[in-house]
């Protein structure tokens, strides 16, 4: 199978890094063809930009996000990694989604619907954030939740699995191992 990560965290020695790095050394590279995109490694430009030569409905042949479109078509199985900041995903992962998944390639329309054209590829997300559990669950009941239901489904990707920890920089160190030794698991499955 073809795994493509895709990962939003600008520092190498945080938790979300530990996070990528653990997701990644457990996936069998036996049967699986795994390949990554660290968007602020690669400096990814996440800018995107209308004019009379930059037109929107272009983006789906535009030049610099070729690549990363090839690799998002190829890939069977996707992996997203990315901290809960202000209530969403990192302006660079929100800046790919805007740029790459575009109408004409992940999506079009049917009349007034929604036609997802990258049906059968799947998706695990896995997310942190600093908000307790509750009060996320409560006041902010789309907590990391955009990817899966307004992005992913609309594009035909079915989200198999959530990883969410909450509430990080209050969480214990075993609580933090804990979690990394669950993705570890779920990862030698894929």
């Amino acid at each position: 199978m073809k795994i493509l990560v895709i990962s939003a965290y600008p520092n190498r020695v945080g938790f979300n890094y530990a996070i990528k790095r653990k997701v990644l050394n457990n996936i069998n590279n036996e049967k699986n063809e795994v390949t990554e995109i660290d968007l602020y490694e690669q400096g990814f430009d996440p800018v995107l930009r209308f004019d009379e030569n930059n037109r929107r409905r272009d983006l789906v042949n535009e030049p610099y996000t070729a690549s990363y479109r090839n690799l998002v078509k190829s890939a069977d199985f996707f992996i997203f990694i990315y901290p809960i900041w202000w209530g969403g995903m990192p302006a660079i992962m929100k800046g790919f989604i805007d740029r790459v998944f575009v109408k004409g390639f992940a999506y079009k329309y049917n009349g007034i619907s929604p036609v997802g054209l990258l049906g059968g590829k799947k998706a695990w997300i896995i997310t942190t954030n600093d908000t307790p559990f509750l009060y996320a669950k409560i006041f902010y009941q789309d907590y990391g939740k955009v990817l899966k239901n307004q992005v992913l489904k609309m594009c035909g990707i079915k989200t198999i699995k959530h990883s969410q920890l909450y509430f990080v920089r209050h969480s214990t160190e075993k609580k933090r191992l804990d979690f990394l030794s669950t993705l570890s698991l779920f990862a030698k499955k894929i």
